[in-house]
């Protein structure tokens, strides 16, 4: 998934079959989604902004670095703004001489979904 320069883009393939999902309900997810990375991941990460909308998942005990994103705005739904209860994990590895390397791990609405998949996340960076 190629979106912004400054980054380097993967998703586990689980998250390919949410985005999916997803997208049956909420048809502008994908592009707001290339939104989301461009302007809040780069923010929070790049220009060290804190609007209150990521959050380390900080009680995994990885070597990596894995977040929950809560500000996503997503078009189809219309009124809620960042607001709108789709949630986004995804880990997020700074390099000194290459690009930063972002994995996006699951989206999820809130109301279908409590809390993020602790064993997707185990399964793919246990051994971080």
């Amino acid at each position: 998934m190629k979106i912004e320069q400054e980054f380097e883009i993967y998703c586990v393939p689980e998250f390919k079959k949410d985005l999916k999902k997803l997208r049956k309900k909420y048809r502008t997810i994908e592009e707001d989604l290339k939104i989301f990375l461009q302007t809040q991941i780069s923010l929070y990460h790049k220009q060290n902004i804190d609007n209150k909308g990521i959050f380390p998942i900080s009680d995994l005990g990885l070597d990596c670095d894995i977040f929950k994103a809560k500000k996503f705005r997503c078009r189809a739904l219309k009124g809620k703004g960042v607001n709108s209860g789709i949630r986004v994990i995804y880990s997020y590895e700074k390099r000194e001489n290459d690009k930063d390397k972002i994995t996006l791990i699951e989206i999820y609405y809130k109301g279908q979904k409590e809390n993020e998949d602790k064993d997707r996340i185990f399964r793919y960076f246990g051994n971080a």
